[in-house]
């Protein structure tokens, strides 16, 4: 099916996903270079990038305690108070920590909820002004996850995204996320959403990574003495090769752009629970050593389950 894996790069968590813009980002709002995070921010083609830009100023710490200055000093823009918003959402869920609820203490919720509300008024103050700004609403799809908003008003923050950007890729993974059974959802509507989203879109577009996300969460979701089993499923491989002939395996499809890495390493990381190793072999030279903390940082250490999972594939793929 595909050639034998090259030897990849000595793995490495990058945030920046080898992108010299969004690392360039970082490195200015790490030095409160608000004036030059502007221009790259600014220079963002489309949502897709924007929303690509808008994930690294969420990883940048600190931002909080100084973002009022560029508030301050260009009080006709929104992007200042855009970018605000959008790193309080990441900065609530430092204070609520990646656990699961019922290891998250109850001063931990009350951080979370506190910084969502501040989030939430900061995108709400760009939507005053710019209605259809479509990061502001995309970052309020996420921000409805948290607090946990009705199943009405979850939808309809998604569906104000997908009118004025249809194939928004941020707004269909956090509202997927929703729809898990561990927030506000059902393996079914999990599920469907996914499929449909997958159904509706083009070929090679990166949303058919939503089926792997669904069959990763739902074995996530499973319990441990099962969740080897679950992937244990013609049906279930089907599925993800399908996807993954539609989109990362397209011959069109070439491993870049806004994002790429993170989408591309859940079905590395899915065919090889498969055992899907030819396929997962695949995915993994198109990796090419590039770690991302997710999804590996699920299973542990980002470099290590990345490590684990590419040399099992290498060893048991050699051994068919």
């Amino acid at each position: 099916m595909w050639g034998f894996m090259k030897r990849s790069k000595a793995p490495a968590l990058d945030p920046t996903y080898g992108d010299p813009h969004r690392k360039a980002l970082i490195r200015a709002l790490e030095k409160r270079r608000w004036k030059f995070a502007r221009e790259l921010l600014t220079m963002a083609s489309d949502p897709d990038e924007l929303a690509f830009l808008m994930e690294a100023v969420g990883g940048v710490d600190g931002i909080q305690d100084w973002i009022g200055e560029w508030i301050d000093a260009e009080p006709d823009s929104t992007l200042p108070v855009l970018v605000a918003g959008c790193h309080a959402v990441h900065w609530a869920w430092e204070a609520r920590g990646g656990r699961r609820a019922k290891y998250t203490t109850a001063e931990q919720f009350k951080g979370f909820h506190e910084r969502l509300h501040y989030a939430e008024s900061l995108l709400e103050k760009v939507l005053a002004r710019e209605p259809d700004n479509v990061t502001a609403r995309a970052w309020l799809v996420t921000s409805a996850r948290g607090l946990g908003v009705g199943a009405a008003e979850a939808r309809g923050r998604f569906e104000a995204v997908t009118r004025l950007h249809p194939g928004h890729v941020v707004a269909h993974e956090q509202r997927l996320q929703y729809l898990c059974a561990k927030w506000s959802g059902s393996h079914k509507e999990m599920f469907d959403f996914a499929r449909g989203a997958a159904a509706a879109a083009g070929p090679y577009s990166i949303l058919h990574e939503l089926v792997a996300v669904a069959h990763f969460e739902r074995w996530d979701a499973t319990d441990i003495e099962d969740g080897n089993a679950y992937f244990d499923s013609d049906e279930v491989r089907a599925e993800l090769l399908a996807a993954a002939e539609k989109s990362i395996f397209h011959p069109d499809y070439v491993p870049a752009g806004p994002g790429w890495a993170p989408r591309l390493a859940i079905f590395a990381l899915t065919f090889e629970l498969a055992e899907e190793f030819d396929a997962a072999a695949h995915a993994f030279a198109l990796l090419d050593g590039m770690v991302t903390e997710w999804p590996w940082q699920v299973l542990g250490d980002p470099v290590e389950k990345f490590t684990a999972s590419r040399d099992w594939v290498e060893t048991n793929r050699g051994a068919a």
